[in-house]
């Protein structure tokens, strides 16, 4: 479970900063009416992360045993792999997220259609990382013999954690020193990765 919330917690709170950074400045550059497109892009993107998420829950079990098992390993290794490469992208990129965003809106003024693509594929990409490590990481506990509900509702708990921080960051109640909390967290999650990734080579 503590693994999952940490997995929530982390990739939530990166799509938190994202969409909190992109209501920031459209309310300080007074474009308020702008704002449902955003949260278009949110919602399309929650809505492809869900679905990739059934797909890999539901999809393989009309498969042959050999056949769950090569698609599970397979994709527990990828999982181990984008994790890893989340983790060294954040460590570099956390300082100049806020500037790359402002920069990618100020382009985008002139087609409206631009901003729910730029919410949809920032906050999509934490969500497709996300359904992956954890349906990864639930089957590496259910093949040592754990539960499955447990992963899921401590992912579900990191995510809530995650959107309530992503909420006082911006409106100011709070404040994380967001190198250290990466740092922290990405140290963790290189343990956790290693279990699914002898999970995936298993």
């Amino acid at each position: 479970m503590f693994a999952n919330l940490l997995i929530g917690l982390r990739e939530g709170l990166e799509a938190s900063l994202i969409v909190s950074i992109l209501i920031a400045y459209l309310v300080k550059t007074g474009r308020r009416r702008q704002l449902p497109l955003i949260w278009l892009g949110v919602g399309l993107a929650v809505g492809v992360s869900l679905a990739f998420g059934a797909a890999l829950t539901f999809g393989p079990k009309g498969l042959s045993f050999q056949a769950q098992e090569i698609i599970g390993g397979s994709l527990s290794i990828l999982a181990v792999g984008l994790v890893t490469w989340m983790i060294f992208w954040m460590a570099s990129a956390s300082r100049t997220l806020a500037t790359d965003l402002r920069g990618q809106l100020e382009a985008a003024q002139a087609k409206p259609w631009s901003l729910p693509l730029i919410a949809a594929l920032a906050v999509g990409r934490e969500g497709l990382e996300t359904a992956l490590f954890v349906w990864a990481a639930t089957k590496s506990a259910v093949g040592d013999g754990g539960s499955a509900t447990e992963p899921l509702v401590g992912a579900l708990i990191g995510i809530a954690i995650a959107v309530a921080l992503g909420y006082l960051i911006y409106a100011g109640a709070v404040r994380i020193n967001l190198s250290r909390f990466f740092a922290i967290t990405g140290g963790f999650l290189i343990v956790v990765a290693a279990g699914v990734l002898a999970y995936g080579v298993h």
